[in-house]
């Protein structure tokens, strides 16, 4: 049984804190190896997954501590290159556990393949015959990868969009719905996209355009809810009452304001992008969709919600595309995607997702939190300060002395550090 509370885990070096999650996830003696050493992705690795490589580019790799997942502890690796993102996604899961931590569903694992068809001049007669004809599409898409339909997967069903009047005239858009389990999908819709495309052209009398897979996944849902008492929420300056209406104040400017709304939105994302960058899968599908998803209304707003229930807590939730895998990709080809999932301890493509949109909504929280009390610069350059002691110059024992000057001055510079670096070493 994996426990995600890590106490004194910023207190550790990095050794340390490794060999904590080594015992704690279970990992052989080279899974340990492998996570210790740097340039864990081989560079012939690497060559085989992207074109023209002339190196690997490395992240720093975190571990979330303390997140309580439907009654389960989980630990959640986290690859971001931004401070004050993993502590501040931990610090609000610990504080979630007194609430029994996040419970979280999804729908199931349906993606969409899009095929345009141009130069009809009866969009809706090719509409129905498509319908009509639409068994015979499916048994022609699922004919493509019959270890899909192994795995219980498949094309499900086919919807088709007419649009009468565009500036080429009239356009018709058919999608196959597609059950791809644990599979992001990306590859496996629009194979069967493109098996499908001659025999739309026959059925409609038009031509195919574009067969291509949809990163608006709004039937690939995942969601996450948290609760916080106000007394979990009361600190030594703020009473937790207080807390909670500036956590919903700052949510619904988000909510009515698209300029504010992105920058919210961008916070929910510093928690989930971490988590899909980890175990290798495409962190670009994710942030289309998202932010695709929060303009379904017609006008961009929150992927959150946070309200106060009847007996006073604050409640969020967060529903949202996660078209993500567990198979294919560099979740299978780099190393430490595959140990990102080990640590993780997840079973299916939905778990992960759920998984990080709960981690979405504790990093929102974070924020919301913090700029509703003390602003979002005391904490966050705060945590800022050891990456502007390095680019200040500082090395060595002088990293601590000088982010300890910076932050007690409440000057976290470059500047600054290194006038402290040049200046006498007083205590």
């Amino acid at each position: 049984m994996i426990d995600s509370t890590l106490p004194n885990f910023r207190a550790m070096s990095p050794a340390q804190r490794l060999g904590h999650i080594a015992r704690t996830a279970g990992l052989n003696d080279y899974e340990h190896a492998l996570l210790a050493a740097p340039g864990a992705l081989p560079l012939e690795t690497a060559d085989g997954m992207i074109e023209n490589v002339v190196g690997t580019f490395e992240l720093p790799m975190a571990i979330a501590g303390y997140f309580q997942i439907n009654g389960r502890d989980v630990l959640v690796p986290m690859a971001v290159e931004e401070p004050s993102i993993v502590a501040a996604a931990s610090y609000m899961a610990k504080i979630s556990r007194a609430a029994g931590g996040f419970s979280t569903s999804s729908t199931g694992p349906l993606m969409r393949a899009q095929v345009q068809v141009v130069g009809v001049s009866d969009p809706y007669g090719a509409r129905f015959a498509i319908l009509k004809n639409r068994d015979e599409l499916i048994a022609m898409a699922n004919a493509r990868d019959k270890v899909l339909i192994g795995l219980g997967g498949g094309c499900r069903d086919i919807e088709v969009h007419v649009f009468p009047d565009t500036p080429r005239g009239a356009m018709v858009v058919a999608h196959l719905i597609v059950d791809v389990r644990d599979a992001m999908g990306a590859n496996t819709v629009n194979t069967m996209a493109e098996t499908v495309a001659t025999r739309i052209e026959h059925i409609t009398g038009g031509k195919v355009r574009l067969r291509i897979l949809s990163n608006l996944a709004d039937l690939r849902l995942a969601r996450a809810q948290v609760r916080y008492s106000a007394t979990t929420l009361q600190t030594k300056e703020y009473a937790g009452e207080d807390v909670i209406a500036g956590v919903v104040d700052a949510y619904l400017f988000a909510a009515i304001d698209p300029y504010r709304a992105a920058t919210h939105n961008k916070g929910i994302m510093n928690g989930i992008d971490p988590v899909i960058v980890a175990t290798g899968n495409d962190w670009r599908a994710v942030e289309a969709g998202a932010h695709a998803y929060a303009s379904r209304g017609g006008r961009y707003t929150s992927l959150t919600t946070w309200e106060v229930a009847n007996n006073g807590d604050l409640v969020g939730t967060i529903e949202m595309p996660m078209p993500v895998g567990l198979v294919g990709g560099a979740t299978k080809t780099h190393p430490l995607a595959r140990l990102a999932l080990k640590i993780m301890d997840v079973n299916s493509a939905q778990e992960l997702g759920e998984i990080a949109v709960a981690v979405g909504l504790a990093q929102n929280m974070g924020a919301l939190r913090a700029l509703s009390t003390e602003g979002i610069q005391r904490g966050h350059m705060a945590l800022h300060a050891r990456n502007i002691a390095l680019a200040a110059g500082a090395t060595g024992a002088d990293i601590d002395w000088v982010v300890k000057k910076m932050v007690a001055a409440r000057n976290v510079s470059v500047d600054y550090g290194m006038g402290l670096l040049q200046g006498p070493r007083d205590a």
